[in-house]
């Protein structure tokens, strides 16, 4: 058995730590499929003959494909069968993957990494169905022991691919994801328990009843308004650090650029000790910290451009600022309606998306016209409307104690 079933959850078994670790991992396999061009952009504008520019939004088309899917799959999370859900969205995964290494034109590559990311929505059907199963005194550590398993995904589908790119090209990297795929699906189908809602919603007031939500919550509100900035300051830097370690003074190729991604592994150790904070109720605060650190990270960034030194401080600073934000945010978002988890958690990662996607775009635009330094820039102002929102209290200073709110019930639209 997979949960472990000493200390029940109302009728609900425990979530036991080798299912949690098991989640961790589906989230850190799954995940880095939307990852691995980063570094092998140059190697792509290569083999396509095209220019770094051509490629620079490939990264953005798979964050607007995660959107959709999140968007319209993942809410039946709060409807069907979750094990099965996940199940099939791995399948689909697997097809997926195959078109992206297959793709033998930039358009056909933009419509196969759009797919990708429709699909690959795993991590936030595991998220919520982890903190679903968990107990309330421990939602926050174990979102944030699933989180830790999707950054170390995130950082290592960086150097893997980098790596991978160099010795085998950069398709072999998108064969290997695939069988890793096939694998997790296995292993997943055996280890996940069968859980079902039964609130008894069709598709039609699912899918409205995302609206009452964002109405309602200003918590809900808040947490959308960081976590886009978040995750779109991060993609942005992400989507063009390659390009400006290929320059002097550096003259990187993938193979190093991915290793940079190890740099940020403490935010590994963030995860687990911000989900922790979050148990106690100070995840709003940390998630104004986390802003805050990755706005001083672009600083350095700016200023260290052209030593190791300025990237390494750099990237520890913004992955640590990532992880308080992200996984403070989503320990506040499930904690305010425990029968509707799914539906939060895709609200709250649609906004993330389309920030990254925005991010990604805007990232490329500035790299072109100003390069490293209007990068910088352009992140550091991404950063400032959130912090300025907040600052002004402009979504409402309820936001700031509604999850510790009782539960609300939701009126079902229609």
């Amino acid at each position: 058995m997979s949960i472990e079933s000493e200390e029940p959850i109302g009728a609900g078994p425990r979530l036991g730590r080798r299912t949690t670790l098991l989640m961790a991992i589906g989230c850190g396999v799954t995940v880095a499929n939307m990852h691995y061009a980063q570094p092998l952009l140059p190697q792509i504008a290569g083999d396509l003959r095209v220019s770094e520019g051509g490629v620079a939004h490939i990264p953005a088309l798979p964050q607007v494909g995660y959107a959709l899917g999140l968007l319209l799959i993942a809410p039946l999370g709060d409807m069907v069968e979750r094990r099965g859900l996940v199940v099939t969205m791995l399948a689909a995964v697997i097809v997926s993957l195959v078109g992206v290494a297959v793709a033998p034109t930039l358009g056909l590559l933009a419509v196969a990494s759009f797919l990708l990311g429709v699909t690959t929505i795993t991590p936030q059907l595991l998220l919520p169905f982890a903190a679903h199963l968990a107990p309330p005194g421990e939602r926050g550590r174990v979102v944030g022991t699933v989180q830790g398993g999707l950054l170390i995904g995130v950082l290592l589908s960086r150097t893997v691919s980098g790596l991978v790119g160099h010795y085998l090209g950069w398709r072999a990297m998108y064969v290997i994801a695939a069988g890793l795929t096939i694998v997790l699906l296995a292993v997943l189908r055996r280890a996940l328990p069968k859980d079902k809602s039964d609130q008894g919603l069709t598709y039609p007031r699912l899918i409205g009843s995302l609206w009452e939500m964002v109405r309602t919550e200003p918590a809900l509100r808040q947490s959308c308004l960081f976590g886009s900035a978040t995750f779109g300051v991060f993609l942005a830097f992400w989507s063009t650090l390659a390009f400006h370690l290929a320059e002097p003074p550096f003259r990187y190729g993938s193979e190093i650029v991915g290793l940079f991604g190890l740099v940020g592994v403490i935010g590994v150790l963030a995860a687990s000790l911000v989900g922790k904070l979050a148990d106690r109720g100070n995840s709003r605060s940390t998630a104004v910290v986390g802003l805050i650190l990755m706005q001083a990270s672009f600083l350095v960034l700016w200023i260290g451009s052209q030593g190791l030194w300025g990237i390494v401080v750099g990237v520890i600073l913004l992955d640590l600022g990532m992880q308080m934000t992200h996984v403070s945010n989503q320990a506040r978002i499930f904690a305010l309606r425990p029968d509707a988890q799914n539906r939060l958690n895709t609200l709250y990662m649609v906004s993330c998306c389309v920030g990254a996607g925005v991010g990604s775009i805007l990232g490329g635009f500035a790299w072109s016209r100003w390069g490293w330094g209007g990068v910088c820039a352009v992140c550091g102002l991404q950063l400032a409307i959130p912090l300025l929102v907040y600052t002004l209290g402009l979504i409402g200073r309820t936001a700031v104690n509604s999850e510790s709110a009782p539960e609300r019930v939701l009126p079902e639209p229609g």
